[in-house]
């Protein structure tokens, strides 16, 4: 069963109850992402970690996929 599928079961079942209708698949999803990377950050703070920006990561793989040329003379 895919998950659009058991949403709508939910949704039926609710209706016949009169419960409220559950939240549509993927409706706090970016929620949940902000939530777990607060958690990441706060866990990095307790263990006085510098926390990783994003910035750091970008130039990494920037210097990864783009090597510097070297040069002969």
């Amino acid at each position: 069963m895919s998950i659009t599928q058991q949403y709508l079961l939910d949704l039926y079942r609710a209706q016949q109850h009169g419960e409220p209708a559950p939240p549509a698949p993927g409706t706090h999803d970016w929620q949940v992402v902000r939530e777990w990377r607060d958690e990441r950050r706060f866990r990095a703070d307790l263990a006085e970690h510098p926390a990783r920006g994003r910035k750091r990561i970008r130039n990494a793989l920037g210097r990864w996929l783009r090597p510097r040329r070297r040069f002969t003379g």
